[in-house]
């Protein structure tokens, strides 16, 4: 909101950063309304349409978080290695293309794995998961999965190219940051959050994909539960605390609207 309504933070590097936080929210309203209601009328039964719904919603949370950092550290990369060719190379049209990027090519990929799903005949009705995903919906299948499989790994494998691509942009971001003490203050101010958040998601969705494959049941369910929602938790909680202390121009700016609208409110 701060972002939104500051005409000064209507820049790329805040714009990229506004998507990501509303990426999160997109993401969490996926899980903790569904979650809510459970814990409300203590049932915990869901359609198959609304478990491939929630399953489609939250892995293209997941997917659009390691897109926006991408374009996030593209973003970094030309506003310090390229100084004098960024406003150039920003402009409108191309920053509505990177939203649209980060956001579109992610829900076509969830939307594939989805409706591969959906063609699958069930033997079972029990998800070992505190919410639906893609893995457990195959689990259940009476037939072989193969295709679903490998489409999977194969949309695994786009988004952690991904993340090596953040981070030899981020390398080449401290080569010329160490060659050039006036950028290294500007590296060190809006290139650490983008690397914490990326370890952050990074590690999360790490743990919740190796333990869907890989997990043993006869780890404690409380820590099978956390392992399940840490990634719809942890990051989508730091990342605008980690934002928001780090990046002067949008404290400073929180802060005085925060200020003004207690000044309003004592009128």
């Amino acid at each position: 909101l701060t972002i939104i309504l500051e005409d000064k933070l209507h820049k790329p590097m805040y714009i990229f950063l506004c998507n990501l936080c509303f990426n999160s929210l997109y993401g969490t309203a996926a899980f903790h309304p569904k979650f809510l209601f459970d814990l409300l009328v203590n049932t915990y039964v869901i359609s198959y349409a609304g478990c491939l719904l929630q399953a489609f919603f939250i892995y293209s949370y997941a997917t659009t978080d390691f897109s926006i950092l991408a374009v996030m550290a593209y973003d970094r990369y030309l506003a310090i290695c390229r100084p004098l060719e960024y406003n150039a190379i920003m402009i409108k049209q191309r920053i509505a293309f990177l939203v649209c990027f980060s956001r579109l090519v992610p829900m076509i990929c969830m939307s594939v794995v989805v409706i591969m799903s959906s063609t699958l005949t069930l033997c079972g009705s029990h998800v070992d998961k505190l919410y639906c995903d893609n893995w457990s919906v195959l689990l259940l299948s009476c037939h072989s999965t193969t295709s679903n499989n490998i489409f999977g790994y194969l949309v695994i494998i786009l988004y952690f190219s991904h993340a090596l691509f953040i981070m030899s942009s981020y390398v080449q971001l401290l080569k010329f940051s160490l060659k050039y003490r006036d950028r290294r203050k500007k590296f060190l101010q809006t290139c650490t959050p983008h690397l914490f958040c990326l370890i952050n998601v990074t590690t999360a969705l790490l743990f919740d994909v190796m333990y869907a494959r890989y997990g043993s049941k006869s780890m404690a369910q409380s820590l099978r539960n956390f392992m399940a929602i840490q990634f719809l938790i942890i990051p989508p909680l730091f990342n605008p605390i980690i934002y928001g202390l780090n990046l002067t121009e949008l404290r400073s700016s929180f802060l005085r609207l925060t200020k003004t609208n207690k000044q309003l409110n004592r009128l």
